[in-house]
């Protein structure tokens, strides 16, 4: 029956994609965010679904959408010559099978973050994708939050609907997407036009961020605590009232300490001693030999060529017996063990040139953003409003995960280049505005100088 559900679902979304092609943006985003064919029981898991709705998704707008106002941005162009890279790397990889396995749905997040921003050229098709991204990935939340609510979770334990822990359903990840979807949620729960902010949008739109928030908590990832408390200090920041909202949010999570479950607070207590969780040590030892890797492959290894690391380490933990307490050393010899770091990850596969154009395309989007938040914060017009707020609800979320990517790797993620390819789409849209704006300006102008009418 499940899988029935699926079929008919996509099936219809697909037909209504034939009237409105920007629908099937939404069925892509869909599947590379939930993966319903993770969730099937024998037919969508068969069928190379993400392929087909992408193929769909470009096909459509190629023969029928408008492309009259397409931008095309220079992060455009840097994903270009990322997604090339990728390429190369692939093909020369320490590891080709592997490689090539990666580098058949890294290749389609990339291009897909190149093809977005090319759709979203009017503000419902901006909202349009958020709204979908929120809640596509609200599937996930919301099960995860009624879960944690009603049982408390657990590291390894919670159940996020499939077996396999994989993308959106691996604990770490879908705690630092929850944390950073947060923004764009209270925005819509503000500025959304898709579904005016009633009480009820409202009141769903809180309840999600509570659900956001306990994510850390019922899958104890200690990257969702860390992202969760840059978040709330971003907001602080740009509170007005950060010296009534600031106590207050010390004082709740106070409050909120003994009502969590021990398991939690033992594992969030690792975080100040890295050398007494094995986890976190591998971390660092995996880290530092990508270091000395690249130092001898400035060019990178190409996807998955940490299967090739190994390595030693002290581990510490403090053991309590009869005689008391004391420290306990020993020596740790692992191998094959993943970067568990997005900037590790993209170093290590894609090398010097690979990084630089990765953190340029990030740090250009961030700088952007800022741009737009500044520029219009003091604009209050009905069309103008919601556009400095959703600047500011893009860059927050956008550096949630980027802190979170420091512990997780998540560099190649469908989520991160839907997410850019928002903070492009709005920027072009904008600058296309802008620029049609002081076209009828200066035909104003030129009109008044000679007398003539406007």
């Amino acid at each position: 029956m499940r899988d029935l559900f699926f079929i008919a679902f996509l099936g219809l979304f697909g037909l209504m994609g034939l009237k409105r092609p920007f629908l099937l943006v939404a069925v892509y985003a869909y599947i590379d965010i939930v993966s319903p064919q993770r969730l099937s029981y024998f037919l969508l898991n068969t069928i190379p679904i993400s392929a087909m709705a992408f193929a769909a998704m470009v096909g459509a707008w190629a023969v029928m959408d408008d492309k009259k106002d397409c931008r095309f941005s220079f992060r455009q162009v840097l994903m270009l010559i990322l997604v090339a890279w990728c390429g190369y790397t692939t093909l020369t990889a320490d590891f080709p099978v592997e490689a090539m396995t990666k580098w058949n749905w890294v290749w389609k997040a990339i291009i897909a973050g190149i093809f977005l921003p090319l759709v979203l050229r009017t503000r419902l098709r901006i909202e349009a994708l958020t709204v979908f991204m929120i809640l596509c990935a609200s599937t996930i939340i919301i099960n995860g939050g009624m879960k944690t609510a009603l049982s408390g979770g657990g590291y390894g334990v919670l159940n996020l609907m499939v077996e396999n822990n994989s993308g959106l359903y691996e604990g770490s990840i879908i705690s630092c997407v929850a944390i950073s979807l947060m923004p764009l949620i209270l925005w819509l729960s503000n500025h959304g036009t898709i579904f005016p902010p009633d009480w009820k949008v409202k009141g769903f739109c809180y309840a999600l961020c509570l659900a956001c928030m306990l994510m850390p908590i019922g899958t104890e990832a200690r990257t969702g605590l860390v992202c969760l408390v840059i978040l709330f200090g971003m907001m602080l920041v740009r509170s007005k009232k950060k010296f009534v909202y600031g106590p207050l949010l010390a004082v709740a999570a106070l409050a909120s300490i003994p009502f969590l479950p021990a398991s939690f607070t033992q594992r969030m207590e690792t975080i100040e001693n890295h050398q007494g969780d094995e986890s976190a040590a591998t971390r660092v030892a995996v880290w530092m030999w990508t270091l000395d890797y690249v130092k001898q492959h400035p060019g990178g290894g190409g996807f998955d060529n940490y299967l090739q690391n190994s390595f030693s380490y002290f581990a510490q933990s403090t053991v309590v017996d009869s005689g008391g307490a004391r420290i306990e050393r020993r020596t740790v010899t692992d191998k094959g063990r993943a970067y568990h770091s997005a900037y590790f990850e993209m170093l290590g596969e894609q090398g010097y040139f690979g990084f630089f154009i990765w953190t340029l395309i990030h740090g250009i989007c961030f700088v952007r953003t800022e741009s737009i938040r500044r520029l219009y914060r003091k604009r209050d017009g009905p069309d103008e409003a919601w556009i400095s707020p959703f600047a500011s609800a893009l860059q927050q979320g956008h550096v949630v995960y980027m802190i979170g990517s420091l512990f997780v790797g998540i560099a190649y993620q469908p989520f991160i280049f839907m997410m850019l390819a928002l903070q492009i789409g709005l920027d072009t849209y904008l600058t296309r505005l802008r620029k049609d704006a002081a076209k009828r300006d200066l035909a104003a102008t030129l009109a008044a100088r000679h007398g003539v009418p406007a």
